[in-house]
């Protein structure tokens, strides 16, 4: 992520795209991790159906010493839907958790967008 590409109020862009979404994935609804917030925290405010699965990705059933397996599953994210980080306009922006950013961007026509938009910051002109 090269943070010159995006605008200087980017962190508040994207803490409100994820409090507006709640804090949830706008893509699998996954709950995520709130900025600080402790894993038994986090345990505390998931609906029932998502304690069920999260049991599956800890160490330990022991409710005040939860340890997560693979953090980064509960880290949301926002995308930019264009991939260019200097639109921050809300219809281009989502929120998403890890795993459904990293799917949403690694799609074919996702990484040809990507490619051409890098090489045009290089200098390679377009054709129109």
């Amino acid at each position: 992520m090269d943070r010159s590409l995006y605008p200087d109020n980017w962190d508040a862009i994207a803490k409100n795209i994820k409090d507006e979404a709640n804090w949830t994935c706008t893509e699998c609804g996954r709950p995520c991790r709130k900025p600080g917030e402790r894993e038994h925290e986090l345990l505390e405010r998931l609906p029932p159906v998502w304690q069920v699965d999260w049991y599956d990705l800890v160490d330990s059933e022991e409710f005040g010493d939860v340890e997560i397996e693979k953090p980064g599953r509960f880290i949301l994210t926002v995308a930019h839907l264009d991939h260019r980080p200097e639109n921050c306009d809300r219809t281009n922006l989502k929120a998403l958790c890890a795993p459904c950013h990293c799917r949403y961007d690694l799609q074919p026509s996702s990484m040809f967008v990507k490619r051409q938009l890098k090489l045009e910051r290089k200098g390679q002109l377009t054709l129109l």
